[in-house]
């Protein structure tokens, strides 16, 4: 009977796919366009490559290539020698540098940017380690199991992609036969193994993907595993066998593809936290840009509309576009326009570029500025706004290589802007990009940037499904607060006809005091109140304990103050800013609320600081299209809004943010009372992108009993390890315990989405007992992190509030040096039981030292142990005879670890918990209060304490004194985590 594993299957399948272009024995018709643009990796073995192992690179084949590529070389070969001198310093500069630098360093060599003196008279010449104009003239290895950097006891990288002989490409496979086993596990094997402990290896690396056999995803250096990409081409984008991994492999990983990547798709930028990043092309981005570029170089058509979803990475997107067309060889120095229609996109967009240092760049900061730079005929990029065009009068310029990019184009492009726009520029590329679905009465978006040789008008589509299934961007979710504070409907019909995109906010104000029925409704005091007190309650239980943050969006200015105003009663001044567009003169009554565009900036990257205290950005117009905050998940919304601008309002709360399920609207007005009114698009889809959570109340008792199904014969009234074994029964093999992680993470994330609502309360003790089961058979070693992956804050908060529920006797060390012990357990009625509890007590101690390598070892030792146990390979009392050799070990190592490194690890943590919630009432010293907690508990504490009454009493009693009396903070969630590393670690 055939085997498989991950080295005749997925590896396997990876090495055939990229060596010969279709695997023997696999011929689909599907795969016959790629057939002909795979030839070109050739493999060839790691040991036949003659390379020393400790080098990052085939210094022979780089070599061969220098001399092939550079005449200068080629004349004196020696040459070579010092250019791979130089080359080997950069990953030995890794440990200084940092990572992400010398990958930066290194890519400066790979693209050609790097010089050397050897010219005739020692001028310096441009140095090519890969030829990006004739492909043919590279060399393309696929090898594997590559080792680094010894022979014995080294990494080994399952397969390695070699251009003229430097790793570009680094992938891990896992094998696609165990259900526990992800693509997470080969990517966490990349990201937190091997970047880690040989960084070196990823100095010239372009990026990394990872497969078991179900999903291909990849990532650049350093980045986080929960925002690696899928990649897709053409129409099929399925995922979950090895054909579609194969599809992937086939679209991606083609010489062609990596250098353009490489070239063109890949920049360094710096983040908010002024550290260095590296940031790949999403597939979509990659898709559209080549798009765009082809279209310039053929010269026709000379339009084409992109529509990506709203948070899915446009400026991006233009940023490799841009950047690609101005460096294009057959382009002649083109002049790259990037147009938007609001101050704010500007900045955006801007900062974007100003971030990724992209070269030659221009701001038209006014409307001479834009005249001029057009007029003078400058090749840069330019970035402006559509007003800017108003007096243009006639043509600026009338080259055909200029490209005009027009950001959010189903606005105002298509007025007397958008006309004056093309006069100015009449041979001009036009490329329109749109975040949201064209509404079918909004034909002139189509017309004016749609080509007739485009499928529904788009040259480009990324839609809300594809978004969400790739995680670029999530789902949004919109709770209607009680009837009881809607406005009458008939009120907000009228606003909505009077209330038009094309108002700057003065009109609006004027408009509003004509529309006095619902503005008087919406600003009625008590109206106010109720809905500033619903917004901190709200915020305080569901949004704040998750570390997010949120938007306030107003009826208008005047509302903002009134918001301001009574937010600040409940939760003092500092919690809240209000960001609104203001004149500033004698005249303006809002002038006060004035702020620069660096005031601005800096207050929202205040909103961005998860530790900074301010929660709130109250706002009517501004921020509500271009502003990314993904740490914002929350849109209080009490503003009339419909179609795009809704659609583009909401979608602020959808970016990615570690921890984050969710975007999440609470609406005051009744706007998604009827959606498909609100959302008449042409993309029904739509509606399938938010999800009101009445509907995910109804789900909740179906998931509950879905997981409650796999323990039909537990008693879930029975505590202790009794209660226990008889749960962990019910899950005897790694198929039924996968099974049951995947259903209750549909059950975590319902819970979590839902949490604290009353409607959980009927379900709350079926759900503690669920969690815990769920924890203990988790498997130790910490593998299969996609099902076994980390809990909601609310699902660990009643884990840890019910952790006694799991206590069992702590008896392991007699257990396992009694000398008597087989014997007395062979002759028991119940042998099998008391195996279950010794499992137990393992996996319970093993976890308590999840993050060393030695207790790593042995939890992955006591995985395989009942792995063969449950196969049959393992007979019973051989498997408890392991178990008690196992367990002997686990005491052994226990005995190891240092008492100190323990107590130390606790202070850590405290200190780590006080400094984080620093204010004007905490004591400066954070040292002092540690201290004093950890004198105080050491000396009312006892060997167990945490499994009495008494005991877990008298330590809370000692931890008040110190926190509520000593030093005044009167915080129970800060007393409550304190209590719970104290309960951990003493």
């Amino acid at each position: 009977m055939a085997l498989f594993n991950e080295e005749n299957t997925i590896e396997q399948m990876v090495l055939d796919t990229l060596s010969s272009g279709v695997s023997e024995g696999i011929v689909a018709e599907e795969f016959s366009n790629y057939a002909g643009k795979l030839k070109g990796w050739r493999f060839m073995p790691a040991e036949s490559l003659g390379r020393q192992y400790s080098d990052v690179f085939v210094e022979s084949m780089v070599r061969d290539a220098l001399i092939r590529l550079n005449p200068d070389i080629q004349t004196q070969p020696e040459r070579a020698d010092e250019v791979i001198y130089r080359l080997r310093t950069i990953p030995l500069s890794v440990q200084s540098e940092g990572l992400v630098r010398a990958n930066e360093m290194f890519a400066e060599w790979l693209r050609g940017e790097k010089s050397m003196p050897f010219g005739d008279k020692g001028e310096h010449t441009q140095v090519r380690l890969i030829d990006f104009e004739e492909h043919g003239n590279n060399d393309y290895v696929v090898t594997n199991q590559w080792v680094y950097p010894v022979k014995e006891g080294a990494r080994r990288f399952d397969i390695v992609l070699l251009v003229n002989g430097i790793p570009l490409v680094i992938g891990e496979a896992k094998t696609p036969v165990r259900p526990s086993v992800t693509w997470v596990d080969a990517a966490s094997d990349i990201h937190n193994g091997y970047e880690q402990s040989v960084p070196q290896m990823f100095v010239p690396n372009i990026f990394s993907f990872a497969t078991e056999g179900k999903c291909y995803r990849y990532g650049s250096i350093r980045m986080p595993i929960d925002i690696w990409g899928p990649w897709h081409d053409g129409e099929k984008r399925s995922e979950g066998s090895l054909t579609d991994v194969k599809r992937s492999i086939c679209s991606m990983i083609r010489p062609d593809i990596v250098l353009d990547i490489l070239q063109n798709f890949t920049l360094f930028a710096t983040d908010k936290k002024h550290r260095r990043i590296k940031i790949l092309c999403r597939y979509q981005q990659y898709e559209a840009a080549n798009l765009m570029v082809d279209r310039v170089v053929r010269g026709y058509p000379k339009k084409g509309l992109i529509w990506h979803f709203q948070g899915s990475g446009k400026s991006l997107l233009m940023v490799f576009a841009a950047q690609k067309l101005r460096m294009h060889s057959r382009l002649a120095n083109p002049t790259v326009l990037i147009v938007v229609d609001r101050i704010d996109l500007d900045t955006q967009i801007t900062a974007t570029f100003n971030a990724a240092d992209i070269p030659n760049m221009a701001k038209a900061a006014n409307r001479q500025e834009l005249q001029s730079l057009l007029a003078t005929d400058i090749r840069k990029i330019i970035i402006t706004t559509i007003h800017k065009f108003a007096e243009a009068g006639g043509c600026l310029n009338d080259r055909s290589n200029i490209i005009v990019m027009v950001d959010e184009a189903h606005r105002t492009q298509e007025g007397d802007l958008g006309r004056k726009m093309r006069e100015a520029l009449p041979n001009a590329f036009l490329f329109g990009l749109t975040g949201t679905p064209i509404n079918k009465r909004e034909r002139n978006t189509f017309w004016a940037f749609g080509a007739d040789e485009d499928d529904h008008g788009y040259m480009s589509r990324y839609s809300f499904q594809e978004s969400i299934r790739d995680k670029a961007t999530l789902p949004l979710h919109f709770e209607a607060v009680d009837v009881k504070l809607h406005i009458d409907r008939k009120a907000i019909d009228e606003a909505y006809s009077l209330m038009t995109d094309q108002l700057n906010d003065e009109d609006r104000d004027e408009l509003t005091k004509r529309a006095a029925k619902i503005a008087v409704l919406i600003k009625v005091p008590e109206r106010v109140t109720a809905i500033c007190r619903h917004i901190v309650k709200h915020f305080q239980e569901k949004v704040e304990p998750n570390g997010f943050k949120a938007q306030v969006v107003t009826f208008d200015r005047e509302c903002c103050v009134l918001y301001k105003k009574a937010l600040d009663e409940l939760i003092g001044s500092e919690a809240s800013a209000i960001v609104m567009h203001t004149q500033g003169g004698k005249s303006d009554e809002y002038a006060q609320w004035k702020l620069s565009r660096d005031e601005e900036e800096r207050l929202l990257d205040r909103f961005r600081d998860q530790s900074d205290p301010l929660k709130f950005l109250i706002v009517t117009s501004k921020l509500l299209t271009g502003f990314d905050a993904p740490i914002l998940q929350t849109m209080y919304l009490d503003k009339p809004m419909k179609d795009h601008s809704l659609l583009q309002a909401i979608c602020r709360t959808n970016r990615v943010y570690p921890g984050k399920t969710h975007g999440l609207i609470v609406d005051y007005l009744g706007i998604f009372d009827d959606v498909a009114s609100a959302l008449d698009f042409d993309e029904k889809a739509v509606l399938k992108v938010i999800t009101n959570l009445d509907e995910l109340k109804k789900v909740l008792p179906v998931s509950m009993a879905k997981c409650l199904a796999f323990f039909p014969d537990a008693d879930r009234t029975l505590g202790g390890y009794e209660g226990l074994i008889a749960a962990q029964n019910c899950l005897p093999d790694n198929t039924t315990r996968d099974k049951f992680a995947a259903e209750f993470s549909v059950l975590s994330r319902l819970w979590e989405a839902l949490s604290p609502d009353p409607c959980l309360r009927l379900y709350e003790a079926d759900y503690k007992w669920l969690a815990q089961v769920y924890e203990s058979v988790k498997p130790p070693s910490g593998n299969g992190k996609l099902l076994w992956h980390a809990l909601g804050a609310k699902t660990i908060e009643l884990v840890h509030e019910n952790v006694h529920l799991e206590t069992l006797r702590d008896d392991l060390e007699t257990l396992v040096l009694d000398a008597e012990i087989l014997e007395r357990i062979l002759q028991s009625k119940e042998p099998g039981k008391k195996t279950k509890e010794i499992e137990i007590k393992l996996i319970t101690r093993i976890r308590k030292h999840k993050d060393n390598p030695v207790f790593i070892a042995l939890g992955e030792r006591l995985e395989k142990l009942k792995e063969q146990n449950e196969a049959g390979l393992l007979h019973s009392i051989e498997f408890l005879k392991a178990l008690l050799t196992l367990a002997k070990e686990v005491v052994q190592a226990e005995q190891q670890v240092d008492p100190v490194d323990e107590q130390s690890k606790v202070k850590a943590a405290l200190t780590e918990l006080f400094a984080e919630v620093k204010s004007g009432n905490t004591p400066v010293v954070v040292e002092r209060i540690v201290a004093d907690i950890d004198e105080i508990v050491r000396m009312v504490r006892f060997p167990g304490w945490q499994n009495t009454l008494k005991g877990e009493r008298d330590v809370q009693k000692a931890l008040r004194r110190v926190i509520y009396v000593k030093y005044q903070l009167k915080d129970q969630e800060l007393f409550d985590k304190a209590y719970g590393y104290i309960r951990q670690y003493y």
